[in-house]
């Protein structure tokens, strides 16, 4: 039997995410031949190749797609072991908000280690639009919360997570090799289907086909991204999404087929008190872990 250094699953799982060994030296804080280094380990142990690499590209294959999952779980598990013993105990009550598709897709394994690692804390968590979070932020309803910003564009005090790429997704009528214009060609005016206003995402699509000067219309609006995503499959219109959060079942639009390109969106963390142990420990911690628990 086998053990396997969990510094080589934490350094596979950053560069599943970076796609890039650049970028993940840069994380774990070497040099990228150790980087690779460690990968080529990893490979060796397991007896497969887990990265397709040429100069420009770094893809997984279908076993580093099977590796990532547990990959990400053991990082995150051996975080909350660490800090169950080596961070102080804290107790109290967390008042925490996030943009309802956030919690959805990232935040439940990572909620869950931070409350087993201090089972004395107590987490008020709530889901909103970004705009209504930072609104109650300001009076005081929450101690942290994650917000939608423009890259670059961040609220005072704000802390970079990620940026996430949106794409155009749709079903039925429009699929992944379907041309831009024969599509509203046929769908004129484009129909849309958003989340309510104020929202990132809605805001990024009016932008992009105005921009464009393509005439649209709303075809459906749902303030949840699991109402969206129906709402796509049942051909009612198309959605701006985050790539990560495009189901297997739909599949994203190409830029390449004339589908207006969409702005990124920049994920951050906004913070009450830095100063406060509960609020700190928090606010690290899922920043220390949220690259590991994104969905591919």
């Amino acid at each position: 039997m086998h053990d396997i250094d969990t510094s080589l699953l934490r350094t596979f799982s950053i560069l599943a995410e970076t796609k890039s060994f650049t970028r993940t030296a840069e994380k774990i804080g070497r040099s990228q031949a150790a980087a690779s280094m460690q990968i080529a380990k990893l490979e060796q142990l397991l007896d497969t190749q887990l990265f397709s690499r040429d100069k420009r590209n770094v893809t997984m294959t279908p076993d580093g797609e099977k590796l990532v999952g547990y990959a990400r779980q053991i990082v995150l598990l051996s975080d909350s072991l660490i800090s169950r013993f080596k961070e102080p105990d804290m107790q109290g009550e967390i008042r925490f908000g996030s943009p309802e598709d956030f919690a959805t897709f990232y935040l439940p394994d990572i909620l869950a280690n931070f409350s087993k690692a201090h089972p004395q804390v107590a987490l008020n968590v709530n889901c909103d639009l970004t705009l209504t979070l930072i609104t109650a932020f300001e009076n005081k309803e929450y101690d942290l919360i994650v917000i939608k910003q423009n890259p670059g564009d961040l609220y005072p005090g704000a802390q970079p997570l990620w940026r996430e790429r949106l794409v155009w997704v749709g079903s039925g009528r429009a699929g992944q090799d379907t041309d831009f214009q024969d599509y509203i060609q046929k769908n004129s005016p484009l129909p849309l289907i958003l989340s309510p206003s104020p929202c990132v995402y809605r805001a990024r699509a009016i932008e992009s086909l105005d921009a464009h000067r393509v005439e649209w219309k709303v075809a459906y609006t749902s303030p949840s991204i699991a109402g969206t995503i129906a709402a796509v499959k049942a051909g009612l219109g198309v959605a701006a999404l985050p790539r990560k959060m495009v189901p297997k079942d739909l599949q994203p639009l190409e830029a390449g087929l004339g589908w207006p390109n969409l702005e990124d969106s920049e994920l951050c963390l906004l913070a009450r008190d830095e100063n406060d142990p509960l609020i700190a420990g928090l606010s690290d911690y899922i920043q220390r872990n949220v690259s590991f628990n994104k969905k591919n």
